[in-house]
């Protein structure tokens, strides 16, 4: 389940490639969360899925969707359109895992050990490797901290989001609190787009390729995967999954774009390996 969840959830920054050249990233987000919705209503429908009864759930499936889908994607593509280059945001939002180690102990109990810290320390150095290639030559002159303040929002947004989902959201069926999750997100995300775009939309063949692959492999899938082992692990591993992303994004580019994977790259992805398998390694 981790390693498809990683090579599912790579596949994000690469369909994000190719759809955004056609619609704005708060557009392109409102309508992914709109087809999205009626997916999951129409499953929950035929399913006969459970609601949740308890209120305040639906208060914390809420939060949660407003933590991963609407602050943290709308951070990122947000901080790309303003020009703070992929790399450099990929590189912030790598630093979830060791966020989230830092607080998990103190907010769910997870005690984190010498070797996990290791691991997660192993695992960001070779996140930066990995990304180093798209870090050189950045001129920092073509964005401004508005840009950066987006980046890191989203580092929190999906830090906040995986500690949220495990301490208050992991009983929820997965139809009926993933709806409300994207309904609350596009409460959030379809004003940002009227207020701040101007929502035109551009349908071309990439772009309904790239929308469609978003919903059914991202949305549904990888979001699905991604809510089981929060509800299945401690939030520190499985944010440590998260730093096989980049290795996978760089291996996907290079086979589709032809992008270069350096020595220095591929190094980077054994050290992030290794950092990932000493976190995720059984307590003895």
């Amino acid at each position: 389940m981790p390693g498809v969840f990683v090579l599912l959830w790579s596949t994000g920054f690469i369909g994000a490639k190719f759809g955004l050249p056609y619609a704005e990233p708060f557009t392109f987000l409102s309508l992914r969360f709109i087809v999205v919705i009626v997916l999951l209503a129409m499953a929950a429908a035929i399913g006969r899925a459970k609601w949740p009864q308890n209120p305040r759930l639906v208060g914390h499936l809420a939060v949660s969707g407003l933590l991963v889908h609407a602050i943290y994607l709308g951070g990122v593509f947000g901080a790309i359109r303003l020009g703070v280059p992929s790399g450099l945001a990929a590189l912030v939002a790598g630093l979830q895992p060791v966020l989230t180690a830092s607080v998990s102990g103190p907010l769910l109990g997870e005690r984190i050990g010498a070797r996990q810290w290791l691991g997660l320390a192993l695992g960001l150095a070779g996140v930066a490797m990995v990304l180093s290639t798209r870090l050189a030559g950045i001129s920092f002159d073509g964005f401004g901290w508005d840009g950066m303040a987006l980046a890191v929002a989203a580092l929190f947004g999906i830090t906040g989001g995986t500690l949220y989902q495990k301490r208050f959201c992991t009983g929820m069926d997965l139809r009926t609190g993933t709806l409300i999750q994207y309904i609350a997100a596009l409460a959030v995300m379809a004003p940002a787009a009227m207020a701040l775009e101007t929502m035109e939309i551009r349908w071309t063949m990439p772009f309904v390729l790239a929308l469609g692959w978003l919903v059914l492999v991202l949305s549904l899938g990888a979001i699905s995967l991604l809510m089981t082992l929060i509800r299945l692990g401690e939030a520190a591993r499985v944010a440590s999954f998260f730093y096989l992303v980049p290795p996978v994004t760089a291996i996907l580019a290079y086979i589709l774009f032809d992008e270069a994977l350096t020595p220095l790259a591929l190094t980077g992805m054994a050290m992030t390996a290794a950092g990932v398998a000493l976190v995720v390694r059984n307590k003895t």
